[in-house]
């Protein structure tokens, strides 16, 4: 078996003159080092998961055991990480009126999430059906308390049709407010869209332009007839994230362990594209990892972004208000 690694973009910002040593700078809880500014240059930061052969995490790779493609021109390293920085994450929960023979098993899934998490991570609950509702009281936009977050994840009956494209801009909206640089939602459904303003190829042009890494779970009945494991898939693929399937619901508790995990054990690899243009522009990206003592590494990532406008002035403390 192949170990995998799994990547996603969460930065866009502009960059240059990156200290040589920038490994060695101390960060703050959730960021990265303050970088010199350049109105020309972007920095693109990846954040990157690697499992062993058993599906386990290979700690203790370093930086030139990654090679990172834009657009297929091999890039510099400007930095790199390996730690248990905390994250701003969404939960996005499916709370349509197919969905509430199985809330109870996603609650305690969403919580069982939580409490696997770094314990500074700062945490939103949004639930849709219908409509897209947040589920945390209004004077909280983040929270780690795991009381509060029950009530919001129970917050609003399981009824009506299912809005998942609306509440996906939505969520990734409203991550644009945490203070982390890592972003990353967790989307539960168990059905396609039936309700949405948005169709899914605006909400992918969105994904395409975030920086959020999307972990999608479907746990879909066979006799849905708008049942679309498809967006799920693209959403993660696009994002740099990973889809799964549930056969039976039972299994959704030890996915959400899992996904905290990865969430937790990723490595952060930054660099400036070395070819842009000023228009916005699609980018592909490929990384390729080797390490001969670990044997062959293959490495699933983000498929692709969409730079912004190079004319626009953007500062790095400015991405995510």
């Amino acid at each position: 078996m192949l170990k995998t690694a799994w990547c996603g973009l969460f930065l866009f910002s502009l960059c240059a003159g990156l200290p040589q040593n920038i490994q060695a700078q101390p960060t703050p809880p959730g960021s990265i080092p303050d970088l010199a500014i350049s109105v020309n240059v972007r920095l693109v930061a990846l954040d990157v998961s690697v499992q062993d052969e058993k599906g386990g995490y290979a700690p203790g790779l370093s930086k030139e055991d990654f090679r990172i493609y834009d657009n297929g021109k091999l890039q510099q390293i400007k930095y790199f990480s390996h730690s248990d920085l905390p994250v701003t994450v969404g939960l996005v929960i499916d709370n349509s009126g197919s969905m509430a023979s199985k809330r109870s098993e996603v609650v305690t899934a969403a919580l069982t999430f939580v409490h696997a998490s770094n314990s500074q991570d700062e945490i939103f609950v949004v639930n849709f059906n219908d409509k897209v509702n947040r589920g945390l009281p209004a004077d909280v936009q983040f929270t780690d308390d795991i009381p509060t977050l029950r009530r919001a994840l129970w917050n609003g009956p399981s009824e009506g049709r299912t809005s998942l494209h609306d509440a996906l801009a939505f969520s990734l909206q409203y991550l644009t407010k945490g203070k982390m640089e890592r972003k990353t939602l967790v989307v539960v459904s168990d059905g396609g869209d039936n309700s949405s303003a948005l169709g899914s190829n605006e909400v992918l042009r969105r994904v395409e332009e975030s920086f959020a890494t999307i972990y999608t779970i479907g746990i879909f009945d066979e006799q849905d007839p708008d049942r679309n494991p498809r967006i799920l898939r693209k959403l993660a693929q696009v994002s740099g994230g990973k889809y799964y399937q549930l056969p039976v619901l039972r299994e959704i508790v030890p996915v959400c362990r899992k996904i905290a995990s990865e969430i937790r054990n990723r490595y952060t690899i930054a660099y400036c594209p070395d070819s842009l243009d000023s228009r916005r522009s699609t980018h592909v990206i490929k990384v390729v990892a080797s390490a001969p003592s670990l044997g062959r590494l293959t490495v699933h990532h983000r498929s692709r972004y969409i730079m912004p406008d190079t004319n626009t002035k953007l500062k790095q403390k400015e991405v995510g208000q």
